[in-house]
């Protein structure tokens, strides 16, 4: 059978012309809160490590209690927080002695309740060879860094392996901010390094203590973070020292911050009980 040349061809839509049904826009999803219904105290939270890790922290749905002693700073934060949609409280405190790290640990149970992280970031860094160091400037690192570190926690136990048994989490998470110099000791930073080797050394004995308790214990050590911390040094040790060390491009508090984030919201089966950051041109 032939075509009949007099009938118009039919018509037939090409199929790479067809046009698509119509799709409705999509929706856009709220960020998980991984860290909703917790709270986390931080300490040193008027700036650098201290102040990144709580914003980072508020991001993630904790209500953060912030500790340090310039309230002013304090604030600031805590507004940052709440103009975010977070909730913040302010702890005033001195916490290289009982009584401050007694009343931070007080603030955060009173704020909600409960209490699921602390991050013991406050410390001090003053430069300096040990021949005629003052000797307050050695208490002072001592107090702060070793000591505050284990008053604070020692407060915030109770509450820490309250929230690992019966919070909804199930597991509770102590992050000890420590340093590169915790682990490397150096010229001009002797009482420091001692310090610092003290809070990790502090922190892998209490890990052992707690772990099957499911309160996880980590001990961060930054190397160089663009903060306002070596500036606390007396200027002629600052002038003598100025262009001796070079970490090429520094890192910044919001890298350690996330560091921390990511600690504190492994599974529950997990824990990362210890991290060294460096710049990635710092050799020493």
């Amino acid at each position: 059978m032939t075509a009949d040349p007099t009938q118009a061809p039919t018509q037939t839509q090409d199929p790479t012309q067809a046009q698509a049904p119509t799709q409705a826009p999509a929706r856009t999803q709220a960020p998980v809160q991984e860290l909703a219904g917790t709270t986390a105290l931080v300490t040193g939270a008027s700036s650098g490590i201290g102040e990144a890790t709580a914003l980072a922290l508020a991001a993630q749905g904790a209500c953060v209690v912030l500790a340090a002693r310039r309230r002013d700073r304090l604030e600031k934060t805590a507004a940052t927080v709440t103009a975010a949609g977070g909730r913040a409280v302010v702890a005033e405190a001195d916490l290289s002695g009982e009584a401050g790290a007694t009343a931070a640990v007080s603030a955060a149970v009173a704020a909600t309740g409960r209490l699921d992280i602390v991050v013991n970031s406050a410390g001090v860094l003053l430069l300096g060879p040990v021949e005629d160091a003052p000797t307050e400037e050695w208490h002072r690192m001592v107090n702060v860094n070793l000591l505050g570190t284990a008053l604070v926690t020692r407060a915030a136990l109770p509450h820490l392996l309250r929230a690992a048994a019966d919070g909804p989490r199930h597991v509770a998470d102590l992050v000890n901010v420590s340093s590169l110099g915790g682990r490397v000791a150096t010229a001009n930073t002797a009482v420091y390094n001692a310090a610092k080797f003290g809070v990790n050394g502090f922190s892998e004995a209490l890990r052992q203590e707690v772990a099957r308790r499911h309160l996880r214990v980590c001990v961060v050590e930054p190397g160089f973070v663009a903060t306002e911390l070596p500036r606390h040094s007396r200027p002629e040790v600052l002038e003598g020292l100025a262009g001796g060390f070079d970490p090429g491009e520094p890192m910044r508090p919001a890298d350690v911050a996330g560091t921390i984030v990511h600690v504190v919201t492994r599974p529950r089966h997990m824990a990362i009980g210890e991290v060294l950051l460096r710049p990635a041109e710092q050799l020493a």
